[in-house]
């Protein structure tokens, strides 16, 4: 899976959990500065992306403050 095809799913997600306009959302959107997200949104939108690639993300252990550093990390675990 491509990048791109990632950042298109990550964004459908971001848009159905909020009301961000998916036209809008680029790799640099923060999640809390941009779509002024709280924590309880952000971890709805990490369980969505963890359902929708059947994956774990350890947030604990990553940085993922925007959609390009989610994306990213989706690629690599799907890479393993």
């Amino acid at each position: 899976m491509t990048n791109e095809q990632i950042l298109n799913k990550i964004k459908a997600i971001v848009e159905d959990q909020t009301d961000a306009d998916v036209e809008s959302i680029v790799e640099s959107t923060n999640f809390k500065d941009d779509l002024d997200l709280d924590s309880l949104d952000v971890f709805e939108i990490v369980n969505e992306i963890e359902d929708e690639f059947d994956i774990e993300i350890e947030t604990e252990d990553e940085s993922l403050d925007t959609v390009g550093e989610v994306v990213n990390y989706v690629s690599k675990k799907l890479g393993e």
